[in-house]
């Protein structure tokens, strides 16, 4: 048996219009057309639905059944289409956002009351791990990594690029003097990261190049736990503008070495699997993160 929605659709016409030929007006066919599409749906049931005459038509039992469950099938079918069309004006459904504790907390958790605001219907699910590399294992949908990407099978949407700044805190300042020079920084405190070498390699200009490794005296594996580090005057540290901007506004940290800086930026990306298609509720998040940005 092979009747689909149209066989229920004529069917149904048929019967609300009454007769073959009023039928066929609103269907749009001819009244020979409309006859041959009853015959084929009876011949496909191997029953007859009406009992016809030149006057009048009648259902048959069986006609009567089958009328009810064909106007319960398409009903469900309507119902279904109307909430896809729904879901597609409104974007809806869980949208799970993995970033780096930083990120998370100064770029995204500011944000979150007013994207809710917009898209009430989407179910956020926020969580950090800087080292995720299955994103379906850890059900995760878009993931925010900051710096050079790896090569993958992810796809990946540039957000934005943020300076990084080598910082530290007036009372840090006071106690042990400002480095003068990139190679200075040796006889300082230097807050850095743990399995994160990337991380210790900073943006000055020096004798030797563009970039200065340096060898951490204090080291964490989070960001946000070494910017509350300098912020406590433990050392001096290297951080992003996202992250640190409130605190240089404020005063709470202070830039060192600003005449060696290169200008680099420190790119900010999206990734989601290539093979999987973006849906709407991931692309309205990238664009409103972005704006933000």
């Amino acid at each position: 048996m092979d009747i689909n929605s149209d066989d229920l659709k004529t069917f149904i016409t048929v019967i609300d219009s009454g007769t073959l030929s009023a039928a066929s007006v609103h269907l749009g066919q001819t009244t020979s057309g409309v006859s041959r599409a009853l015959s084929r749906l009876e011949d496909k049931l191997a029953t007859s639905l009406l009992t016809r005459t030149t006057r009048r038509m009648e259902l048959t039992e069986e006609g009567q059944l089958f009328l009810e469950r064909a106007r319960a099938i398409l009903g469900a079918m309507e119902e279904a289409e109307e909430t896809i069309r729904i879901r597609r004006q409104q974007p809806a459904g869980r949208l799970c956002v993995d970033a780096a504790s930083p990120f998370m907390l100064h770029c995204v958790v500011p944000h979150v009351a007013e994207f809710r605001a917009l898209y009430p219907e989407i179910r956020l699910e926020l969580s950090s791990n800087d080292q995720i590399t299955d994103l379906i294992e850890h059900r995760t949908d878009i993931a925010i990594r900051i710096g050079t990407l790896p090569d993958s099978t992810l796809h990946a949407r540039a957000l934005s690029a943020s300076p990084l700044y080598v910082l530290a805190s007036p009372d840090y300042l006071a106690r042990h003097g400002a480095p003068r020079t990139p190679e200075e920084l040796a006889g300082h405190s230097l807050l850095g990261f743990v399995q994160y070498e990337q991380g210790n390699s900073w943006p000055l200009q020096h004798a030797n190049g563009n970039s200065l490794a340096v060898t951490p005296s204090l080291s964490a594996s989070s960001g946000e736990t070494l910017r509350q580090l300098a912020l406590a005057g433990q050392g001096i540290v290297c951080l992003a503008d996202f992250m640190t901007r409130a605190d240089i506004a404020d005063g709470h940290l202070v830039k060192v070495l600003e005449d060696s800086y290169t200008g680099y930026r420190q790119q900010i990306h999206a990734v989601y699997y290539r093979n999987t298609q973006l849906a709407r509720r991931i692309g309205c998040f990238l664009d409103f993160l972005q704006q933000k940005l």
